[in-house]
């Protein structure tokens, strides 16, 4: 799938923010519109944020599709617009259609403005067909451009809601290539539009509560609110009578016999149910007939492959962006170490982690001990002896190793380990290296 992301929704599993639906970004209050440019050209980038501020609108930039599926996931745009090429040599426009029907797949209401040159009018016609709003080509006038962002985002104010789901709601976009992960989007696109009831199942923090929240937005009740109800809670249960719209329900797996026939006479008859549960089965069969006709199960993160590092990179630009820090490099040994991680905490232990590194690392390179060397996310060793969490012998075979490796080179040990020169010696010092 993405805030203060380290904390969780009352749903229980999505990362959540501090503050109210800026998702990372600063709150934005002013009647411009927001815009989101996919072009790999930071001149182009740079040129057309000035007159997009000088008009009063916002402007955010990313360079490729992973950035822009992040940035989407952090935040609702008024407009996208979209160069169809980002790789060096590439015309064919194919990246760009690819993203368009991702954009679309996710959320049909995107108001997309397609890029092109002269040459490209065929591309053009096919990102309209695809479901784009409009194209312009280059080179463009910066008035005729923002004319056409501004009638794109009116337009879509007329015909559709401005958003998938209501304001107050985040948006849904789930944060992965894996097969897993595609399954989880296919089954939402196919589903979501229905009335069906869906369980969604998992181990906790892999983001059930962003699938619960992704059905809501691809279905018809989309500009209503989603009503979040823990079965645990006995006091909770009276919220039920009166839900509109959807209606998500936590830990129906744990209520006995009596208290699911009880739930299902108390479900009000129009109100799409999703339930989040960490297992299916134990939910009887008159009750899934009305939360659990499909199960929908979301991979543990140590299936999904290099999702990990999709979801590092992302959660690392909500927390720079959060916190007003630049985004730091992540370098193929961090790469490697989180691959080679543990996270019982799943996602959510993953935001938090990225969070951190943040928070506390003091150079351009993302520090891998900020990253993997604490309780929560270090594997447990193979044997069967207890495993031990020592977090300085851990920092210290980890230099120990890199020193090593590098023949006691320390820029390149640094390099190695995510850290600055400066970073390493003080902990080279602390550690008696």
């Amino acid at each position: 799938m993405a805030e203060r992301f380290s904390h969780l929704a009352d749903d229980g599993d999505r990362p959540v923010p501090d503050g109210p639906s800026t998702n990372g970004h600063p709150d934005r209050t002013s009647s411009g519109l927001s815009i989101l440019l996919v072009d790999d050209n930071p001149h182009v980038a740079e040129s057309l944020s000035m007159a997009v501020r000088l008009a009063g609108h916002a402007l955010d930039h990313a360079a490729g599709p992973e950035e822009a599926l992040s940035c989407l996931a952090a935040r609702r745009y008024d407009a996208i617009l979209l160069d169809l090429n980002y790789a060096a040599g590439r015309t064919d426009g194919a990246e760009g259609l690819a993203l368009l029907g991702r954009i679309l797949a996710d959320d049909p209401h995107a108001r997309v403005l397609v890029v092109t040159a002269h040459s490209g009018i065929r591309i053009a016609v096919e990102a309209m067909r695809a479901g784009a709003r409009d194209f312009v080509m280059k080179p463009w006038r910066n008035a005729d451009l923002l004319a056409k962002l501004g009638t794109v985002a009116a337009r879509n104010a007329t015909v559709v809601p401005a958003a998938p789901v209501a304001t107050a709601e985040e948006p849904a976009r789930l944060i992965g290539e894996s097969a897993g992960m595609v399954r989880v989007r296919d089954l939402i696109r196919r589903i979501g539009p229905t009335r069906a009831g869906v369980v969604v199942t998992g181990a906790s923090g892999t983001g059930r509560g962003l699938v619960a929240a992704a059905l809501h937005a691809a279905s018809g009740a989309a500009g209503g609110t989603i009503v979040r109800i823990d079965l645990r809670d006995a006091q909770a249960w009276g919220r039920i009578d009166d839900a509109r719209g959807t209606l998500v329900l936590r830990h129906p797996d744990t209520l006995g016999a009596v208290e699911q026939a009880r739930l299902l006479d108390r479900l009000p008859p129009n109100v799409r149910a999703i339930a989040i549960a960490d297992d299916a089965a134990p939910i009887g069969p008159a009750l899934a007939r009305r939360i659990a006709t499909v199960e929908i199960a979301v991979p543990p993160l140590s299936a999904r492959g290099d999702d990990v590092l999709l979801l590092l990179r992302h959660f690392l630009r909500l927390a720079g962006t959060r916190h007003g820090r630049p985004l730091p490099h992540v370098t193929p040994a961090v790469e490697e170490a989180v691959l080679a991680a543990a996270w019982p905490d799943q996602v959510r232990g993953l935001a938090a982690a990225a969070e951190r590194a943040v928070l506390l690392g003091d150079g351009e390179m993302v520090d891998a001990a900020l990253l993997v060397s604490t309780p929560a996310i270090v594997a447990a060793p193979a044997s069967p002896a207890a495993p031990r969490f020592d977090l300085e012998e851990s920092e210290r075979a980890m230099i120990e190793a890199a020193l090593r490796e590098h023949h006691h080179n320390v820029t390149h040990a640094a390099a190695a380990l995510g850290l600055s020169r400066g970073a390493l010696y003080r902990r080279m010092e602390r550690h008696g290296l």
